[in-house]
C-alpha cells in the first residue's frame, strides 16, 4: 500500500479497479478542513488522463508494472510483431493497442512492452527515433529563412515538417512524444 502523501511522478497505482501512472500531484492545505492531495493520473488501459482528489493519509494499492525490452520485427495488416530479446519469444499486438505510436515504428526498433499481471497494457518508445527521409521536395534556392519548413515522408509513412535544408535519403531524429522533427541524426 502507498500513502497518497508519498506520491512520486511516474509511480504506478491501482485505484477503483484501474491501473494509473502518476503524472503530477500537489499537496493542498486549505484554510479550513483537512489537507488533500490533488493528482493527475493516466489510465494505463485506456490512455485517458483525469484529476483525482484524495484526503491526505489515504492509502492506495501499488501496481507492479513489468517492462520487457522487445524489438519490433514487422507488421502485417493491423497486427504488429515484437520479439523478446532475452528469450526470443514473439508476441503480437493489434493496432488498437498500439494506437498512434504505430506511425513511429520501424523494423528493429527497440521498445519496452508494459505488462501488469500478464495483461499487456502498451509500449514505451525511445524518446527520439532516427528515421530515413524517403521523399521530400528539393529546397527552393533563395529561400533561406531559418523558419521555412517543408513536408518530408519518412520510412514509416509518417509525414513531418522539416527545415528546408533536409534532403531525401537523410536520417532525421523524430520525438516520440509529439512526432515532430528534432534534428539531423
Amino acid at each position: 500500500m502507498i500513502n497518497v502523501n508519498d506520491f512520486k511522478v511516474g509511480m504506478t497505482i491501482q485505484y477503483e479497479g484501474n491501473i494509473y501512472t502518476v503524472l503530477d500531484f500537489q499537496h493542498v492545505k486549505p484554510g479550513k478542513g483537512a489537507a488533500i492531495v490533488k493528482a493527475k493520473l493516466k489510465n494505463l488501459r485506456t490512455g485517458s488522463i483525469a484529476e483525482y482528489t484524495f484526503n491526505a493519509g489515504v492509502k492506495v494499492e501499488a501496481a507492479r508494472i513489468e517492462k520487457k525490452p522487445m524489438q519490433f520485427l514487422y507488421s502485417m495488416n493491423d497486427t504488429y510483431y515484437f520479439m523478446n530479446m532475452n528469450d526470443y519469444d514473439q508476441i503480437e499486438l493489434s493496432k488498437s493497442v498500439i494506437g498512434d505510436d504505430a506511425k513511429l515504428l520501424k523494423e528493429n526498433l527497440d521498445v519496452d512492452i508494459i505488462f501488469f499481471e500478464g495483461e499487456m497494457l502498451g509500449m514505451n518508445l525511445p524518446d527520439k527515433i532516427a528515421m530515413k527521409v524517403v521523399h521530400t521536395e528539393p529546397a527552393v534556392k533563395g529561400n533561406t529563412t531559418s523558419t521555412a519548413m517543408k513536408d518530408a515522408t519518412l520510412e514509416s509513412g509518417l509525414v513531418v515538417k522539416v527545415p528546408m535544408f533536409i534532403e531525401q535519403d537523410e536520417m532525421v531524429l523524430i520525438s516520440s512524444k509529439d512526432g515532430k522533427y528534432v534534428s539531423r541524426a
